[in-house]
């Protein structure tokens, strides 16, 4: 047992230090960026004032923070419960975005299942039929055949529910900071691999559904303004897109990019 060591010594600096901590950072700098640049962008189908997935985005970013703070303790299993929440946000959003452009017309002006759950009187089907959903969805066939070339997403959802569930004791075992474990950095890596694969996916969801949440401000500033915006400035994608697209996207899954590129008249580097 450690309990007479700090926090830091008890874990190592190898875990202290890890990767995992600066890219828990980027993303979620990147969803509280996009939060505040789609505020104004209506969400067609719903009475509500605001974009809903403002606070989506908000609300994910939140639980990143929290994935970051609980790693930082140590507790890998809770983190894992916490990334369940965080698959299970990003397809809601991804759900509702499909679902509201598949039913949205102008004889159909409220779609009603949407704003219902908007409102809580009536809650979202469960993940399997959401799950379903998106991979039937013919809006997204192009991109979803890339994502499930391998089976990661499935083997992600098996190690979040093992966790959560204790379906194994190790899972439990990842839970305690006070004793020293040598396969510690090794599910670091792990979840590392994880949400950022959880990432991607929702990165290219997004984009594929919504390419103009991640326009650059110039457009608008220039109306705000009353100029005339620069010609195609309407293309133009905000700087925190761009990078994340080229440290990311590119990087981790160059198919996807490609195929993202392909599919938008945003101007992608």
């Amino acid at each position: 047992m450690l309990q007479n060591y700090s926090i830091e010594e008890r874990l190592g600096k190898e875990f202290t230090e890890h990767k995992i901590f600066e890219e828990l950072k980027k993303y979620s700098d990147f969803y509280d960026s996009l939060s505040f640049s789609i505020m104004n962008w209506t969400s067609m189908g719903t009475k509500a004032i605001l974009n809903l997935d403002t606070y989506t985005y908000s609300s994910i970013k939140g639980t990143i923070d929290s994935i970051k703070e609980i790693l930082s303790k140590g507790r890998i299993n809770d983190a894992y419960a916490l990334l369940r929440k965080y698959f299970d946000s990003t397809f809601i959003n991804i759900y509702s975005n499909i679902y509201l452009q598949d039913n949205f017309s102008i004889d159909n002006f409220i779609v009603e299942k949407i704003d219902n759950w908007r409102k809580g009187t009536e809650s979202i089907p469960e993940f399997r039929v959401i799950s379903q959903y998106i991979k039937e969805s013919s809006k997204l066939k192009q991109i979803s055949e890339l994502l499930k070339k391998d089976d990661r997403y499935k083997k992600i959802r098996n190690r979040c529910n093992d966790n959560t569930h204790y379906n194994f004791y190790h899972n439990l075992l990842l839970n305690d900071n006070e004793i020293h474990n040598p396969q510690r950095i090794k599910y670091l890596d792990a979840f590392s691999f994880d949400i950022e694969s959880l990432f991607i996916q929702h990165f290219a969801y997004i984009f594929y559904l919504n390419d103009h949440y991640f326009m650059s401000s110039d457009y608008t500033d220039s109306l705000d303004l009353g100029l005339t915006p620069e010609e195609n400035s309407q293309y133009w994608v905000a700087p925190f897109t761009q990078e994340i697209f080229d440290e990311i996207i590119k990087l981790k899954r160059p198919d996807i990019a490609k195929e993202i590129k392909k599919n938008t008249e945003m101007k992608l580097n």
